[in-house]
């Protein structure tokens, strides 16, 4: 059962797409089976009974549900139309909610999507703290992947590897970019980072990484000097976008303060507290 369960939980994520903006969606012809439904007509009556469900609450179907379709060939040339829609998370969550429960996989995915569409209320809900909070993790777990992978092409001077890559996107080296923005030198420089500057050094991090990989580097000259490139060419895009360059950014409260000033109200498993 724990098996069954599992699986229908996997082929779902395995359905999933996302829109050119990041958004998720189904195809209903995707995820017919996968609930245990073998026949598209019975399907499409649960379809019809989900689109009721949601205008009953006031919110327009359409935004939701989106028919849509293609002519296929059913033999001696004629043709037909394969109708299909493309369907939103609360849409599938609707579906599951109308479907038959005597079907396994219809419990499964009705926790499924109810899981997933709390999860977007949550994320929908953050402030701005809270995403900085949540972005200063990422870009913590990014630099000891980093290391990792500088070790393995042959770095051993790990502090003068992560400085080429600040002086690569800042034009200049940590202690210096600390004292520009008036940084305690016991401070960690990402600890006092806003949103935008995070992003532009997570950037940095993960496409360093990437490229020591691919461009299969192997010494520690090679490894330095390419991070520093990648700093420059993050650099090169931040001015092509007329973006405020990562020194001239103000520094803001401490990530520190921060987790302390929230550690009652985020939770660990959707905010992870920093410790370092």
């Amino acid at each position: 059962m724990m098996n069954n369960l599992g699986s229908t939980i996997n082929e779902l994520d395995k359905a999933k797409q996302r829109t050119s903006n990041g958004g998720e969606y189904w195809m209903g012809r995707s995820i017919q089976t996968i609930l245990g439904y073998q026949n598209w007509d019975k399907f499409e009556n649960v379809i019809d009974k989900a689109k009721k469900a949601c205008e009953s609450t006031g919110i327009d179907p359409n935004n939701h549900f989106r028919r849509t379709g293609k002519m296929v060939e059913i033999g001696s040339g004629a043709q037909r139309e394969r109708a299909d829609y493309f369907l939103t998370r609360y849409a599938c969550y609707l579906i599951a909610m109308n479907g038959e429960t005597s079907k396994l996989e219809i419990g499964t995915a009705q926790s499924y999507f109810a899981v997933q569409t709390r999860r977007q209320e949550i994320q929908d809900k953050l402030t701005a703290d809270e995403r900085r909070l949540q972005l200063r993790e990422r870009v913590k777990n990014a630099n000891i992947s980093l290391t990792s992978t500088a070790k393995k092409v042959g770095v051993q001077k790990y502090a003068i590897f992560h400085d080429a890559g600040y002086q690569g996107l800042y034009e200049m080296g940590l202690a210096d970019i600390k004292r520009k923005k008036g940084i305690s030198e016991k401070e960690n420089l990402l600890d006092r980072a806003g949103r935008t500057e995070l992003a532009a050094n997570e950037f940095r991090i993960t496409q360093t990484e990437e490229k020591l990989v691919r461009d299969r580097i192997n010494n520690e000259r090679d490894a330095i000097n390419m991070h520093r490139d990648v700093g420059r060419e993050v650099r090169s895009t931040i001015k092509k976008l007329g973006g405020t360059l990562p020194e001239d950014l103000l520094p803001e409260e401490s990530i520190k303060k921060l987790t302390n000033k929230h550690k009652k109200e985020i939770s660990t498993k959707e905010t992870p507290i920093i410790t370092e």
